[in-house]
């Protein structure tokens, strides 16, 4: 071989691998690119999914906190229902005669004296309706603390809606008292007595006398 053609083929062989050099590294910045780019894409994704699933799972925390009032609810309705019943059982009189004969019981205990007691029927709910007494009450204030406190502590629901001084002489003093309780109202339309005036009278919102039943 001459040293012509020796030249002439080693220039040849320099440009091929020139040539397969720079299509190495357009190939390797294109791998290196694509690399980089799926890399960013799966890091968007990856966060993507974890906001999506941190935000699933606070989502699913409150909705527990929000649906704990709710467990038991049977139950505590079925209890609440139970003390109701229970309290009509032992503390709502079982008819009109029932209070009034507890009132007179309270009255002798106390040493204090009604009179002008008037009942009649008031505000009618759902199941109840108000029963109420409108007297007078007289004596020394030990006395008349007894029947109140009494009427406030026994175990017939009694509610003292008012009272106003009403006079005193020495000793003794009087009172204007209203009291409620309450009957079934079966036992209420049975009891004949008269509906409570819807418009308040004098003497600290008592109606005046006569207009229920002694």
């Amino acid at each position: 071989m001459t040293r012509s053609a020796s030249s002439s083929w080693r220039e040849g062989l320099g440009s091929r691998l020139t040539l397969h050099y720079v299509a190495l590294t357009v190939l390797l910045s294109l791998v290196i690119g694509l690399a980089v780019r799926l890399s960013y894409v799966w890091t968007a994704a990856h966060g993507s999914v974890i906001s999506s699933l941190a935000n699933k799972h606070l989502q699913l925390k409150e909705l527990r906190l929000e649906t704990v009032p709710l467990h038991g609810l049977d139950q505590r309705v079925a209890n609440s229902r139970k003390q109701v019943q229970d309290f009509y059982a032992g503390r709502i009189p079982s008819n009109y005669s029932a209070i009034v004969i507890r009132i007179g019981e309270l009255e002798v205990k106390s040493g204090a004296r009604l009179s002008r007691v008037q009942y009649s029927q008031g505000h009618r709910g759902a199941d109840l309706a108000e029963i109420a007494m409108d007297a007078s009450i007289s004596g020394e204030y030990p006395q008349i603390m007894r029947f109140v406190n009494g009427m406030e502590r026994d175990q017939t629901f009694f509610v003292i809606r008012a009272m106003a001084l009403t006079g005193q002489q020495g000793g003794t003093v009087n009172l204007r008292l209203r009291v409620s309780s309450w009957l079934r109202r079966s036992e209420a339309d049975s009891s004949g007595l008269p509906l409570m005036p819807e418009t308040p009278g004098p003497d600290f919102g008592l109606p005046p006398f006569g207009k229920g039943a002694e």
